[in-house]
């Protein structure tokens, strides 16, 4: 089924420029998604996502009101929400394997059944800008692509990616929106900014530096966190990249150097020294081969739970 802005069919064959003007709305829409200041979520009642990975709930959810993820620079933030049903689906792409991302999430929001039998699937897309390897536009058109092969109608609806998102300063190119949240009981998408990410953010983020696949984190039915469990080898050079200066780390293991938040570099090194730490997870954090797992308690902050209570 085709992808479609205001019912009429995407030509995926023209440039999106074409798309752009074709449909002005999507810029008048981008636009005032733009002139947003990005607002800090706390932590009561969110559940941030990392690259690469995805979580779905919906509107009857009494632990989750807000799903985010912010620090995307070429990477977009999807959502995915039916207004039947009220699933919403937040993921944070890189252009790793799009289609068999694409088509994760779209089972993920199908699972939940329609009590209407009115309800229509729509997409938004936020991120990446006009970056010197044009990986943003790259994605964007993975994107569109994608959703587009779905055996389901899919209705764009929020299109503020790659020249939509792009500010100039001093020739250099930057995102003007690095993350995004919705609240899944409003449907309301808007700029974002996260203090606290949620928990084991090292160990997820060394899932990703590992070559992860795209993982659902969250589930629904039980309102549960599920973290791993995540396998890998020994990361390579690890003490090498350690040694680093900033500006070596910056430069080869970023996609867009110029254009990465302050916190990049530190990041990656907690990453790194995670990596180190841990060389064998099957040994030092999932011996039992379970996943960690986490429920919001009273305060609406995570904590986790022990295996054998669930």
């Amino acid at each position: 089924m085709p992808l479609l802005v205001n019912g009429e069919r995407i030509d995926l064959a023209r440039p999106t420029g074409d798309l752009i003007r074709a449909h002005p709305h999507l810029e008048e829409k981008a636009k005032v998604l733009r002139s947003q200041p990005a607002r800090v979520v706390e932590p009561k009642g969110l559940l941030y996502v990392q690259q690469r990975e995805f979580a779905v709930t919906t509107p009857r959810d009494g632990s989750v009101s807000i799903l985010g993820s912010d620090d995307a620079t070429t990477c977009h933030i999807v959502v995915l929400r039916h207004t039947g049903s009220g699933a919403t689906c937040l993921t944070h792409c890189d252009g790793s394997d799009t289609e068999a991302e694409v088509s994760l999430v779209m089972s993920a929001v199908k699972s939940f059944p329609d009590p209407t039998g009115r309800g229509r699937l729509e997409v938004h897309l936020v991120g990446g800008f006009n970056d010197d390897r044009q990986l943003s536009q790259k994605l964007t058109n993975q994107l569109l692509r994608a959703f587009h092969l779905q055996p389901d109608e899919l209705h764009l609806v929020t299109f503020c990616v790659t020249q939509l998102n792009d500010r100039e300063e001093k020739d250099i190119h930057f995102p003007i929106i690095y993350g995004i949240a919705v609240n899944v009981k409003t449907a309301e998408i808007f700029p974002a900014t996260f203090p606290e990410k949620g928990p084991d953010k090292d160990l997820r983020s060394a899932h990703v530096l590992t070559g992860a696949t795209l993982t659902n984190v969250y589930d629904a039915k039980t309102e549960q966190l599920h973290i791993g469990p995540y396998f890998w080898r020994p990361f390579p050079y690890v003490d090498f990249w350690l040694e680093q200066d900033d500006e070596q780390i910056l430069q080869n293991l970023s996609t867009s150097p110029l254009a990465e938040p302050p916190h990049f570099v530190s990041h990656i090194r907690s990453t790194l020294t995670f990596l180190k730490e841990h060389p064998f997870p099957s040994r030092s954090l999932f011996p039992d081969r379970k996943p960690r797992i986490y429920k919001k308690n009273e305060e609406g902050l995570w904590e986790q739970v022990c295996s054998d209570k669930i």
